[in-house]
């Protein structure tokens, strides 16, 4: 009898844990390009224009070059 019970419990257990509903967030945000910038703000590279998309790309050139790459610093 006891067994029959956890048995039964153990079933509606484990069915209970296949209703779970999935979460989101209520659709797709969609975001500026990163290039758009935030506007004007003291934290903006020099050399650098908001929204241009040339001048993005060459700062992260640069920066990937001269500042993260860690074989053009251990030279020095």
């Amino acid at each position: 009898m006891i067994t029959r019970i956890l048995i039964a419990s153990g079933m509606v257990l484990a069915l209970a844990a296949c209703g779970e509903k999935p979460q989101g967030m209520g659709g797709i945000k969609q975001d500026a390009a990163p290039y758009t910038g935030v506007g004007k703000s003291q934290y903006v590279q020099g050399g650098w224009t908001t929204g241009d998309k040339g001048s993005w790309e060459q700062q992260l050139k640069a920066r990937a070059q001269y500042g993260q790459n860690d074989y053009s610093r251990a030279s020095n």
